[in-house]
C-alpha cells in the first residue's frame, strides 16, 4: 500500500496542465551572393531570405542598417528608402534590397534583421571601390 501512495505522488508531481508553447525560434539571413566591387552611381541587388528553425504564426521581422565606411543608400523593391539606424517592418520573410553607391571609397553596410522576441541576426556586405564611375 505504501508503493501506492508513492506512485499516485509521483503521477501528481509529474502532471502538469500548462501547455509549453514556443514562440521565440531561431533564425539565419540567407542571401545570394553579391558584387565584391561598385563603383559611383551604380546599384547591386541583395536577395535575402529568412532561414527559421520553426514557426510561430505572430512572429514579426524588422530590419535596419548602418553604413559604418563609405557613402551609400539602401532601399527595399518597393522603393522604401531607408534611413540609416532606423528600424522598419518586413513584409515578407524573403526580400530583396537594392544599395547604390554614393562615393568612390571602399563601403560597408551592416544589416541588422530582428525579430518581435529581440533575438537579432547581423549580415555585412564590403564593397570595393571601381574607381570609375557608372557612366565612363
Amino acid at each position: 500500500m505504501k508503493y501506492i501512495y508513492i506512485i499516485v505522488l509521483f503521477i501528481c508531481v509529474a502532471c502538469n496542465d500548462k501547455l509549453n508553447i514556443q514562440q521565440a525560434y531561431k533564425f539565419s539571413i540567407a542571401t545570394m551572393p553579391v558584387p565584391l566591387e561598385i563603383k559611383k552611381g551604380e546599384t547591386v541587388e541583395i536577395r535575402c531570405r529568412i532561414n527559421r528553425e520553426g514557426e510561430y504564426k505572430d512572429t514579426k521581422y524588422y530590419i535596419r542598417y548602418f553604413q559604418p565606411s563609405g557613402e551609400g543608400s539602401l532601399k527595399t523593391n518597393a522603393g522604401l528608402q531607408f534611413t540609416p539606424n532606423d528600424r522598419y517592418p518586413l513584409e515578407d520573410t524573403i526580400f530583396r534590397l537594392y544599395y547604390t553607391s554614393t562615393c568612390t571609397d571602399q563601403q560597408n553596410i551592416d544589416i541588422y534583421v530582428e525579430d518581435s522576441f529581440g533575438q537579432v541576426e547581423k549580415i555585412t556586405f564590403n564593397f570595393t571601390n571601381n574607381s570609375q564611375t557608372q557612366d565612363e
